[in-house]
């Protein structure tokens, strides 16, 4: 009933599951770097967890979104099944043929066995998703482990994923399932967003929906953050309800007044924990929601095994080639990485040898990383280091030219075979190939490398603003002035002023034109890689640049 008042393209706190309302927290974003990383590695099992509410469910339905064609996907939304039950709703989901009246656990592990090796001689992969896994028996979690070992000697046929609750950590912790929980390579916990999170979330959903991000007062946001705790399901019943009271009282803005009689009538209240609200009195709310989003699902669903959804540019690795040229290597300590040339090295010799890419854990790399910036964190920090030491990561998938375009140090991932990664720092280019530093400060530039690249990198930068680490079109901050000061140095740019703080329309044209130059996602939004490219317009930044020699 609001949308027409607030000139809204689409309800912007619908619960429904739209990609186009997709907001990547920090958290989000690293749940679906480890995700996408059990797939890569073939590890067997996977696990993401996190409170009610906090976008498991749509994160998952993200990822599918972002999968290459030559995946295939089996989701199981009802865990409360028998292992028989659940063995048949898995062939079902990948379409496997089996006698309906002769089940047995032999007939669909066999069926399933031969579908899988067929499909890896095809070059697929075949994915398990099981939501609410922290419903799971024992007896089924020990089936499901068991499916992990129809495999190849190179690799797992089947990865699994299993979405779950906080009780599902704790039910992996038993000592039955050690086995089960021994074999998880990649796990990660969604945490609720944090109040600039939440700001930023609020001001996404208004802006994706064609609306202005001063509908709610700053107050307004606060008391709607302290009320759902950052969760994001609970963010949008609150705005919801606040959009229609203030549409049916005609007040504007939204005021913390309206906001707290809006979560009184769906029952929310500081004093309630979220789980209170979910499982009591508001229980049959998001029932009744659930319930009709069930077709939606489905519709979602369907449409991603038609591949009617457009996916980024999250392109499935090539596989690593066995028979390589013979190149030039290379090698030098001096810090110029002047060109002094070795012997012809062959690609086995070059990922094996201990003075090239040996094993080296990526929390190392990561530590390396950070010396180039000046920052000294220990070897096994990883990330978290990193934000202690001011700086921010970038963890993302793209090609060789956009990785360039960026014009930062970064670690390359190297796959060598489907269960062995190396990881590499790239410093500079030399004649168009990479120039890799070494642990101990020596370089090496190898044209063949690229051919073992999966497309993943990880990159540190730093915010040249405090306001967060994202700008939305609407807001006025001291960011949005120094955006301003970096489109001033584009030749031939549009803006009538620099001096202001406000994110206009006319600065949305010029960030969105900028965007398309080079080469990203033309949203008008100022994240990561925008903020990155808009750094490197100025020739006095002081962040490291990757080293171009001739």
């Amino acid at each position: 009933m609001y949308q027409q008042f607030y000139n809204f393209t689409a309800l912007p706190f619908a619960l429904a599951p739209d990609p186009h309302f997709m907001y990547m927290s920090e958290n989000h974003k690293e749940g679906l770097a480890h995700l996408l990383y059990g797939i890569e590695h073939g590890g067997g099992f996977s696990a993401l967890t996190g409170e009610v509410g906090t976008g498991k469910t749509t994160l998952c339905y993200f990822l599918l979104e972002h999968l290459s064609d030559d995946i295939d996907i089996a989701l199981v939304f009802n865990p409360k099944l028998n292992t028989l039950e659940l063995l048949a709703s898995i062939c079902d989901e990948l379409q496997i043929t089996y006698d309906k009246n002769q089940l047995s656990l032999k007939s669909l592990i066999d069926n399933l066995n031969t579908h899988l090796l067929a499909s890896h001689a095809k070059g697929k992969q075949t994915v398990l998703i099981i939501d609410e896994s922290q419903n799971l028996s024992l007896d089924v979690l020990e089936q499901i482990r068991l499916l992990t070992n129809l495999e190849t000697t190179k690799t797992k046929l089947l990865q699994i994923i299993l979405v779950g609750q906080p009780e599902l950590n704790q039910l992996l912790k038993k000592p039955e399932l050690r086995q089960l929980n021994q074999r998880i390579t990649a796990r990660y916990h969604l945490s609720p967003l944090s109040y600039l999170e939440t700001k930023q979330y609020i001001n996404h959903r208004l802006v994706s929906s064609g609306g202005a991000i001063d509908i709610f007062t700053p107050a307004a946001i606060k008391r709607i953050f302290k009320l759902s705790r950052g969760i994001p399901r609970l963010i949008n019943i609150i705005c919801d309800k606040a959009l229609l009271g203030a549409y049916s009282t005609g007040i504007h803005p939204i005021t913390t007044k309206i906001v707290n009689q809006a979560a009184r009538e769906v029952h929310i209240s500081p004093d309630y924990s979220i789980r209170d609200f979910l499982l009591g009195q508001g229980g049959g709310v998001i029932l009744l929601l659930i319930l009709a989003l069930i077709p939606y699902y489905f519709f979602a669903y369907q449409s991603h095994k038609k591949h009617d959804i457009a996916p980024v540019s999250l392109n499935k690795p090539k596989p690593p080639q066995s028979h390589l040229k013979k190149d030039n290597i290379s090698l030098s300590k001096n810090p110029d990485i002047s060109a002094n040339l070795l012997e012809h090295i062959e690609i086995p010799t070059l990922f094996d040898s201990p003075f090239t890419l040996k094993h080296q854990p990526l929390q190392t790399k990561i530590s390396q990383l950070a010396k180039i910036w000046g920052k000294d964190i220990p070897n096994n920090s990883g990330c978290k280091g990193v934000e202690t030491s001011g700086l921010q990561c970038l963890f993302d998938k793209t090609s060789w030219e956009n990785l360039i375009a960026l014009n930062r140090p970064a670690i390359m991932e190297f796959s060598i075979s489907k269960s062995e990664k190396r990881y590499a720092l790239l410093s500079g280019l030399k004649e168009g190939q990479p120039i890799f530093q070494l642990s101990d400060g020596s370089y090496f530039s190898f044209k063949e490398v690229l051919a073992h690249w999966n497309g993943y990198y990880l990159m540190l930068w730093k915010t040249p603003i405090l306001d967060g680490k994202t700008l939305f079109p609407g807001e006025s901050s001291r960011g949005v002035f120094w955006v301003r000061k970096q489109l001033s140095l584009i030749p031939n740019h549009a803006l009538s002023t620099i001096y202001s703080a406000s994110f206009d329309h006319e600065v949305k044209a010029e960030i969105k034109r900028f965007q398309k130059q080079k080469n990203l996602q033309a949203d008008g939004i100022v994240g990561e890689k925008t903020f990155i490219h808009l750094q490197n317009i100025n020739p006095d930044d002081l962040s490291p640049k990757l080293k171009f020699i001739k």
